[in-house]
């Protein structure tokens, strides 16, 4: 499998070479809950209400992903920034320390979630009949945690040594996996919600082993070892854990900021929309957060994709190179979201019958699709800024954008739309739009003003 040459290949090839890979295993890797909900979606006679009780769950979900992305994705970039500095040795430290890190948050996530899922659930909008869907989704779902963790976690470390493909392949079979086992566990054993999750938890511990499996293989420069918490003092060895947590979290906060404000808009809008239109608009919202999570997933891997390019250059000091990979990331991420609302609007039946068949939630979900995705290509500035802010090291300008986006803009007005404005349902389905408008546009421009100058002139203090 070619590896990827950041320290001489072309900038546009090394980006596509990441990013082509890493799309297809973000698209992929969707197909662990996107699959689930498809049939899930399907179950006869009570599809619609456990497709609803399942997408309660959801906000645990994702700050299951905030925290292993706040170690995985908080170090990737410091790593890459290593690696185009010469410095293995403290890129070995980084790597070491984020695995660290992954096993022992799955661990505390797994013990307190499975403590507390009701509560949690029930806190979070279900009711006492929901339960009987959603809890033991959620138990089973929390089981596979520190297989979820580590795969996650681990492979932009694979993507970073140049291995996208390989990379890539970890994600496909999980979840080739995933599909060939849900209907298996769900109909065959007639498990229902319960076999889905079985299901998922399997996927995730194939993946895991086939991600551990290229850490222990020649191909990987950096094994995973033990290492002690406190340094040795010997400069040919990784330095201790504990100071590079710091700053792996420092950067972390990023990405963990993003799916735990998404998280909480998720509890916000599950909330409002049982007050306002009672749990067929829970299912609503489960079905367009499907389909927002498909539609940002090619945007999001262009991003990631680069990030590595940008981090590599970065702390090899080639600031036009950074300048290409911003450039050309910027104009892909855009073009494509501008596609993708342009089929929204036209074809909005075919991405909602991906995952109902019941005519009337298709309608029902017709006119909020419209209004959710309206302005969908400032969600290519918001990634594009946020991309550059976290792969430079950033830290305070990727967490800022990422909590003016969610809390500052969206939270309020779910609240305030429907609520104080009497927009009902419409309400929750617009605050989208408009936090893409104004967080997008206020993360890229910021991007331009502050970063982009420093970086054609050279004028860069490295950390």
């Amino acid at each position: 499998m070619q590896k990827v040459d950041f320290e001489n290949g072309k900038v546009w090839k090394n980006i596509l070479m990441t990013a082509f890979p890493m799309l297809i295993a973000q698209v992929v890797s969707l197909l662990y809950n996107i699959v689930d909900r498809i049939y899930i979606g399907r179950i006869p006679e009570v599809g619609t209400e456990a497709l609803g009780a399942v997408g309660i769950t959801f906000p645990i979900i994702i700050l299951i992903t905030g925290f292993t992305n706040m170690f995985g994705m908080g170090g990737a970039p410091l790593f890459s920034i290593e690696l185009g500095r010469g410095n293995k040795v403290k890129a070995s430290a980084i790597l070491n320390t984020v695995f660290r890190l992954e096993i022992i948050a799955a661990l505390i996530i797994t013990a307190v979630g499975e403590i507390f899922a009701s509560p949690l659930l029930l806190a979070f909008g279900a009711t006492e009949a929901e339960l009987v869907y959603s809890l033991p989704y959620l138990q089973i779902y929390l089981i596979g945690t520190v297989f979820t963790m580590l795969s996650t976690g681990l492979n932009p470390f694979i993507n970073a040594q140049g291995y996208s493909t390989i990379g890539m392949i970890t994600v496909i079979v999980g979840a080739a996996a995933n599909i060939g086992l849900d209907p298996v566990f769900m109909f065959g054993l007639n498990m229902g919600v319960a076999g889905a999750a079985i299901a998922t938890v399997i996927s995730q511990v194939i993946s895991c082993a086939l991600v551990l499996g290229f850490f222990r293989s020649s191909k990987n420069e950096f094994p995973l070892r033990k290492e002690r918490l406190l340094g040795s003092g010997d400069k040919d060895k990784p330095a201790s854990m504990l100071p590079q947590a710091g700053n792996i979290i420092g950067l972390g906060v990023t990405p963990f900021t993003m799916q735990a404000t998404n998280s909480l808009v998720s509890i916000c809008c599950n909330n409002v929309l049982m007050n306002t239109g009672g749990l067929t608009y829970v299912s609503v919202m489960t079905v367009i957060s499907s389909v927002r999570q498909i539609l940002d997933t090619p945007a999001m891997a262009i991003t990631e994709g680069a990030s590595p390019v940008i981090s590599y250059n970065y702390g090899a000091r080639k600031y036009k190179n950074v300048l290409s990979a911003i450039f050309i990331m910027g104009c892909i991420a855009i073009g494509y979201t501008a596609l993708m609302w342009f089929l929204i609007e036209h074809f909005p039946e075919f991405f909602i019958g991906i995952f109902t068949s019941d005519g009337a939630l298709m309608q029902t979900a017709l006119n909020p699709l419209h209004l959710y995705f309206f302005a969908f290509i400032f969600q290519a500035l918001q990634y594009t800024g946020q991309t550059v802010f976290k792969a430079l090291g950033e830290k305070k300008f990727a967490v800022f954008f990422s909590i003016f986006r969610k809390v500052i803009l969206v939270v309020p007005l779910t609240f305030m739309l429907p609520y104080l404005f009497g927009m009902g349902t419409d309400g929750v389905f617009i605050a989208e739009p408009i936090s893409n408008f104004v967080g997008g546009t206020a993360s890229f421009v910021t991007m331009l003003i502050v970063i982009v100058p420093r970086l054609r002139h050279g004028n860069v203090k490295q950390k």
